[in-house]
């Protein structure tokens, strides 16, 4: 099982139908330089590695099967949205609090929720990026746990989007420090919660199968390292969290697929299998990485 980017997938990217435009021009002007000269992301790759993420329903299953109670200290504060100046830090905020909202979803703490609604809005609206996101459609899909098969699905679509439209205006960067935010504050919530679950095997091997993510997300950061100084030194701090993952082996056993008939359709069932071998001490030094990156990036 791997861990899922509550926010990007689950409700960071909700909902675009807003008829409200933005102004092209506003965007351009509200960079925090010159437009930026890095190579266009294409919206496959960004689509590729979203697609290696599962539904939401899966982490929320082994979050609450851990046994443990909601705790909002595992989270970035929703008061510190109004710190974060730089174009930069909005869109690596705006993964972080995503996945927070999720998470806040995930236990149906929906007072918590509304706050962290209002801190996205906020930093979407300081990247010129609000019309993606209508705040009323979120709030009743996010407040009702049956919804979250639909909620997927729109909210995987709005981030195509939001990349598509990013990259007209030479910032797809953008879209890949969302990413980046959202899959760090994930991470970082799934290790919180293995620290105080040390026997939950699941949980260990959810961490370990980041490397897989950790080795996409370290490609499309690349890309940036000539053109932006901002995203070079987030390279080279998730390159010291590479060093950890390779430590921890990941074995593929290939087996041939079958078809199944579920609710009276067939379907594909994927019968390959992997093996995650990963020490305690892996999971305690990813921890504590992963805690200093993020860290910076909340700060």
């Amino acid at each position: 099982m791997r861990i899922v980017l509550i926010g990007l997938i689950l409700t960071l990217f909700a909902c675009g139908g807003s008829s409200k435009k933005t102004d092209e021009q506003a965007f351009i002007e509200g960079l925090d330089t010159a437009k930026a000269e890095g190579p266009s992301i294409s919206e496959g790759v960004i689509g590729d590695i979203l697609q290696q993420i599962p539904s939401p329903l899966e982490i929320s299953v082994l979050l609450k099967e851990s046994g443990k109670k909601y705790n909002v200290g595992y989270l970035n504060s929703a008061d510190n949205s109004s710190k974060y100046n730089s174009n930069y830090k909005k869109a690596l905020n705006l993964g972080v609090y995503g996945t927070d909202l999720g998470y806040t979803n995930i236990y149906e703490q929906n007072n918590d929720g509304v706050k962290y609604m209002a801190s996205i809005k906020s930093l979407a609206d300081g990247l010129n990026i609000g019309q993606f996101f209508d705040i009323e459609t979120i709030g009743r899909l996010a407040t009702n746990s049956k919804n979250l098969d639909s909620l997927l699905l729109i909210t995987t679509q709005n981030f195509n989007s939001i990349n598509h439209y990013l990259q007209t205006q030479n910032r797809s960067n953008l879209s890949v420090l969302f990413l980046t935010g959202g899959w760090l504050e994930a991470l970082h919530i799934t290790c919180e919660v293995a620290q105080a679950n040390p026997t939950n095997k699941e949980l260990q091997e959810t961490i370990g199968e980041q490397k897989i993510i950790l080795e996409n997300i370290l490609l499309l950061l690349s890309f940036y390292k000539e053109t932006d100084q901002n995203m070079a030194s987030l390279l080279t701090d998730m390159e010291e969290l590479k060093k950890i993952y390779d430590k921890v082996n990941i074995t593929y056993t290939y087996k041939e697929s079958t078809f199944e008939i579920v609710d009276g359709v067939m379907v594909i069932k994927d019968n390959s299998s992997s093996t995650i071998d990963i020490k305690p001490e892996d999971i305690a030094n990813i921890r504590a990485t992963a805690s200093s990156i993020r860290n910076k990036i909340i700060s």
